[in-house]
């Protein structure tokens, strides 16, 4: 069955870089992304997961744990991450798991479909998991889901944008509007009346229509 947002992400016991770990414990009280690449040592994937090595220090700050995965042993992503930090320019601190039996990928829908007129199973090239990310919330709820295809490295940094947004958006009854960013404007909740967003935004709000309310954003 197909994973929806607000679904509970499926936990899963799994080796990784950094030891076997069972994912719900793994992710405590933290926010969380899971995210799989096609393959170690390609060239996109090196780019993306050094990118996210230099993005690490910022997801940590907004309590959020990144863990990355693709059906590759423990021992390629360990030899692998040498190449990331030499051409990338950083070390890769967090863990990569390793789906050697595709175990996750099937739980996640990491996988492409099957190639037409197969009928031995899966191909080399169908086993390779598909670039997509999941954001968990400490309830262990799915937030956000993206599929990228195999060819196209992924924009981390509005991974980043969408956690700030899900963050204050969890907190307080605001929306964020098209290319929001952290300290932007924000919309007030249409399910908020205007005599309760008084109470809540004593500083007033521009009213664009009766469903468009535009404030600061709360800090």
């Amino acid at each position: 069955m197909a994973l929806r947002i607000n679904d509970e992400a499926p936990n899963f016991t799994a080796k990784t870089t950094q030891g076997t770990i069972n994912f719900h414990e793994w992710i405590g009280d933290s926010w969380a992304i899971l995210f799989s690449h096609p393959k170690d040592f390609t060239p996109v994937c090196t780019t993306e997961l050094g990118y996210m090595a230099q993005l690490e220090p910022e997801f940590r700050k907004r309590n959020c744990k990144i863990i990355g995965l693709s059906i590759d042993p423990v021992e390629s992503h360990t030899a692998w991450c040498k190449d990331i930090e030499e051409t990338q320019g950083c070390a890769v601190n967090y863990p990569l798991i390793a789906d050697d039996e595709l175990k996750v990928a099937k739980l996640y829908n990491m996988l492409p479909a099957d190639e037409p007129g197969t009928s031995e199973g899966r191909t080399a090239a169908t086993n390779a998991t598909v670039r997509t990310v999941f954001i968990i919330g400490p309830d262990k709820r799915i937030k956000l889901m993206l599929t990228y295809p195999m060819a196209t490295g992924r924009n981390f940094d509005e991974i980043l944008r969408v956690l700030d947004s899900m963050q204050l958006t969890s907190k307080h009854k605001v929306a964020t509007p098209v290319n929001w960013k952290s300290g932007e404007d924000v919309i007030i909740s249409p399910a908020v009346s205007d005599e309760e967003a008084k109470a809540m935004f004593p500083q007033g709000w521009k009213t664009l229509k009766p469903y468009l309310r535009v404030v600061p954003s709360p800090k």
